[in-house]
């Protein structure tokens, strides 16, 4: 037989939480509309924040991410070449 739950999904004697105070919702702000001119100098000035990779960190993420292509590869060549020997030999039995 299943026991009752407790209200509230609580033992009994356990300490009941304080109740959340309660926080209204303020509408959220208009924001102020900015000329073409202000948004064009604004971009430019985000450009300039840019920090670019060296010739030589491109270099060794690019060597970086073809070894883990070549890795990735080889991992899944072997797990499909297991899964067909495997597949072949469970489909095999039946005939």
């Amino acid at each position: 037989m299943a026991k009752a739950k407790t209200p509230g999904g609580r033992r009994p004697g356990s300490p009941q939480p304080a109740p959340a105070a309660t926080v209204a919702a303020e509408p959220p702000a208009a924001k102020a509309r900015i000329s073409p001119m202000q948004f064009a100098s604004q971009v430019r000035a985000e450009g300039r924040k840019i920090v670019w990779p060296s010739r030589k960190e491109t270099w060794i993420t690019s060597v970086m991410v073809f070894i883990m292509v070549a890795l990735a590869a080889a991992f899944f060549w072997i797990v499909d070449t297991i899964l067909s020997f495997l597949s072949q030999l469970v489909l095999g039995l039946g005939a």
